[in-house]
């Protein structure tokens, strides 16, 4: 049996392992209601103040993002810049081999992906990509990937998830022999499959000090032709306005912390990229309301969801849903984001895409009668979905849904 048919055949093992754990977690946090969110993220470290002398203190120095930059190259097997600190350990055999095997399965990715997702979006999402300078991503994680090739023209996006903000790593890191293979283990499942393996992508990153979101984000930009511009780590007061943040390694404990990331993109616009690390359930959301005031002062939005575990299915991840639907303009989901029973009906106008049947065995509770009937409408039937997205990977087993909002946002 070769490995990648061994993998496949552990996938529903693997998510059930995934699921149980969340489910374990998020009830114990919550006196059996709440559940965790698959995501991942981390936190950037800061320089130190200059020294007080008889002169002013100068600020604090910038991040370099010459060598963030370098660190986003260096992670995603791409060659660092030749005169970076890190061209050296780029110039080892093991980098080498790690490079080649990275552009192998990049290369991989962009035919059975990232080619025919923008060609899909370039045509479905035309009228979107117009109307979308803001795309909100709950549950993403590290998830800059999918969500950039889905809207590369949005000018800000913001990303949640539990997992903390993470640092820029340092050197001495990207030094550890475990480095290469835990990154290569961690990416093999998004790159396979569209989606993370939370647990074991956390346990592989922690073994090597890779402490969040932020290094996968960071490789997520170069590989899709970004050039980090800047990082700085920010953080959500109590009303959910955004604050400079002097280190998320401590923070504020009320606030939520966070990091910005400016990239300037492959046609040379600037776009800003927000992580915060919160938990979107109603639980936590009474507490620390800030994540959701955030994004309600955003203006329009186009909603993304994509591999959510069913989390807005569900009566306790109420607050986060009906945001989504009360400040939405567009929101492309697959099956488990939000349920179809609570779109107001007359409200929106739907487009179908690709295969629903049922979800997979792991989550067989969340099936939904009412989107079995539209993809069996003969007279509005589904259009094709020419790639693989979702927990139903498989492109002959996946689905979208485009909703496009035909009542004014809600105040």
């Amino acid at each position: 049996m070769s490995l990648r048919t061994a993998a496949l055949r552990l996938l529903p093992a693997i998510l059930f392992l995934f699921s149980a754990c969340t489910e374990s977690n998020t009830k114990t946090e919550t006196t059996g209601k709440q559940e965790t969110m698959a995501t991942t993220a981390d936190a950037i470290d800061s320089t130190e103040a200059a020294p007080v002398t008889a002169a002013p203190a100068k600020p604090a120095a910038a991040p370099d993002t010459t060598y963030a930059q370098d660190v986003a190259l260096f992670l995603g097997g791409q060659q660092p810049s030749q005169h970076s600190d890190l061209a050296a350990l780029a110039a080892t055999p093991a980098w080498q081999a790690f490079a080649k095997d990275q552009d192998k399965s990049w290369e991989k990715y962009r035919a059975t992906h990232t080619t025919r997702m923008t060609q899909w979006a370039n045509t479905e999402l035309d009228s979107v990509h117009a109307n979308s300078p803001t795309t909100f991503y709950p549950f993403s994680g590290p998830d800059f990937l999918n969500v950039v090739t889905m809207f590369p023209t949005s000018q800000t996006y913001v990303l949640m998830g539990l997992e903390p903000v993470g640092s820029i790593p340092a050197r001495t890191t990207l030094k550890n022999p475990k480095l290469l293979p835990a990154v290569k283990t961690s990416l093999w499942s998004v790159l396979n499959f569209s989606f993370f393996r939370t647990n074991d992508m956390a346990v592989d990153l922690k073994s090597v000090e890779l402490d969040g979101a932020l290094p996968l984000m960071m490789l997520f930009a170069a590989r899709t032709g970004n050039q980090i511009t800047a990082i700085r780590p920010v953080q959500l007061d109590a009303t959910g306005q955004l604050q400079p943040a002097d280190s998320i390694q401590t923070p504020d404990p009320k606030s939520i912390p966070g990091v910005e990331m400016k990239l300037r993109g492959p046609d040379g616009q600037p776009k800003t990229v927000y992580y915060f690390s919160a938990d979107l359930s109603d639980w936590k959301l009474n507490a620390k309301p800030a994540p959701l005031e955030f994004v309600r002062h955003l203006g329009p939005l186009t909603t993304y969801v994509k591999s959510a575990t069913y989390l807005m299915h569900k009566s306790y991840f109420n607050k986060v849903r009906r945001t989504v639907l009360r400040r939405s303009q567009y929101i492309l989901q697959d099956d488990s984001g939000i349920a179809m029973k609570y779109f107001q009906k007359g409200a929106w106008d739907f487009n179908y895409y690709g295969t629903y049947r049922r979800p997979i065995n792991l989550f067989a509770k969340q099936y939904q009668p009412e989107l079995t009937a539209a993809y069996r409408d003969t007279l509005h039937k589904p259009k094709a979905l020419p790639f693989g997205t979702g927990y139903n990977w498989r492109q002959t087993d996946s689905n979208l849904l485009l909703a496009k909002r035909l009542v004014p946002l809600a105040d």
